[in-house]
């Protein structure tokens, strides 16, 4: 989208006059002067919107953030408007409004917003890395299981010690070699289990990523 009118309103030559990376800086302006922002023409209006919309992701204000990228994809759809500055604003709207919900722990609606983006684009490499992302952070039960098995190996193995150090030393040292062996056996079996159980995991999301994209590209054929 751009302006076609060439008059320009003093809170746009304002806004204009801010750097681009300046978020916080347009945080304020806007915040300052929503009220006189809102009575803008829409081209003008959308403009300042979208710009404070990011800045607010890029503070890390992902709640504000959320709330307002909504707004910005209402006004995008109801106005029918695709690209803003040569850029696809509804996309990169969406793919950071699933980034604001990665960041606030959402990982369900992350997920969901990120299925969505691929629908409407497969061939798209970041969502589908951020998807496979998001999918290694979610614990599934496998994970939890694996990590409790780990933790109580570990445990096992402490308890081992003890009894090397208390009992079996000073009183069975003919086991000493066999008990060292066993308890480092135990301690190495957590670590297994522990890292197993996690690279399992992520090869199941990368798997369940790559199959969900290679069944939209098929659709789109």
């Amino acid at each position: 989208m751009q302006l076609q009118s060439k008059y320009r309103s003093k809170i746009y030559r304002d806004f204009r006059a801010i750097e681009a990376t300046e978020w916080r800086t347009i945080v304020r302006y806007y915040e300052s002067c929503e009220a006189q922002i809102r009575g803008l023409d829409f081209e003008e209006y959308f403009e300042i919107l979208d710009a404070y919309t990011n800045a607010l992701f890029e503070i890390g204000a992902y709640q504000k953030h959320l709330l307002m990228a909504d707004a910005v994809i209402e006004a995008s759809v109801m106005n029918n408007v695709k690209f803003l500055d040569g850029e696809d604003v509804f996309h990169r709207t969406l793919f950071k409004k699933a980034a604001s919900c990665f960041h606030l722990h959402d990982l369900e609606q992350c997920e969901h917003i990120l299925r969505e983006l691929l629908r409407i684009d497969p061939y798209d490499q970041h969502t589908a890395m951020f998807l496979k992302k998001c999918l290694r952070r979610m614990h599934p039960a496998l994970v939890r299981q694996t990590r409790a098995a780990a933790i109580f190996l570990f445990l096992l193995s402490a308890l081992v010690i003890c009894l090397e150090i208390l009992i079996v030393r000073p009183f069975y040292p003919m086991y000493d070699r066999l008990v060292e062996a066993s308890r480092n056996s135990i301690f190495f079996l957590g670590i297994a289990v522990l890292v197993g159980g996690d690279l399992l995991h992520r090869w199941q999301s990368n798997r369940e990523v790559d199959t969900f994209v290679m069944m939209l590209k098929r659709r789109r054929k």
